[in-house]
């Protein structure tokens, strides 16, 4: 009996040689081979938050560095207009200029600009672009409410003035909800500011709830500074008058 376990023990001792010696066999942990990957890193030439002048004529934006493991690698950039679109910085608005870039194995890295450019304000007799506060507002049925903003009127050429938002800031500074629900894309023709003689753009419909806005009032004070606004959401029935002043 004895001598039959040593043989057992024998043959297994064999045969576990056999099969180390075996290159057709991997040895544990032969697949498991370690690579390095350097994560992507962005940075930023200039300042990450930029405010342009309102006269300023053209803007160059000084651009980043993408690099991973210390070898430049491929940069991708976008620029989005938060109030008037377009994909350049070409005028009044707030800007946000993205970078983006990836390693080898495709893992992502971003960095972002802010780019503010400030219209200058007009005399509110040959022009209203601007950087207005919406001094005072009253959303019915609803409450009042003062000194939110900014706003921005923006001049489009040709007599053309697009507000950035035409409920006065209501929901992106009251509610604190930001650009993405302001009342975008509404224009006013003015064909004689001195004599208040507007043609309204009566409709805008970038609300996420839907609906259309409309333009009831625009009146010019050019000596107080100030333009009084009435919209309309008939949608839902709110009714919003409010007093932009120039800052």
């Amino acid at each position: 009996m004895k001598n039959s376990k040593l043989i057992l023990v024998t043959l297994s001792i064999v045969g576990l040689l056999a099969t180390s010696c075996d290159p057709s066999v991997e040895s544990p942990g032969s697949e498991d081979v370690s690579q390095v990957t350097y994560l992507p890193k962005i940075t930023l030439d200039g300042d990450v938050n930029t405010v342009l002048p309102c006269d300023t004529e053209t803007y160059s934006d000084p651009g980043a560095i993408a690099e991973a493991g210390g070898t430049e690698i491929e940069l991708f950039t976008s620029i989005s207009g938060t109030y008037y679109g377009g994909t350049t910085v070409d005028g009044a608005d707030i800007y946000s200029v993205s970078y983006s870039a990836y390693n080898d194995d495709g893992i992502p890295a971003t960095a972002f600009r802010e780019v503010v450019w400030e219209p200058c304000n007009g005399d509110l007799v040959t022009s209203i672009a601007g950087v207005y506060t919406c001094s005072s507002l009253v959303r019915s049925p609803g409450y009042a409410t003062a000194d939110i903003g900014p706003i921005i009127i923006k001049d489009l050429g040709n007599g053309i003035y697009g507000i950035s938002d035409a409920i006065g800031g209501w929901y992106e500074h009251e509610y604190g909800y930001g650009p993405d629900y302001s009342a975008k894309g509404l224009t006013i023709v003015a064909n004689d500011i001195a004599a208040n003689d507007f043609t309204l753009n009566n409709t805008t419909s970038t609300l996420p709830w839907g609906g259309t806005i409309t333009l009831s009032e625009f009146t010019v004070d050019a000596a107080a500074g100030t333009i009084s606004v009435t919209s309309e959401w008939p949608a839902y029935g709110y009714t919003w008058k409010y007093t932009l002043t120039q800052i």
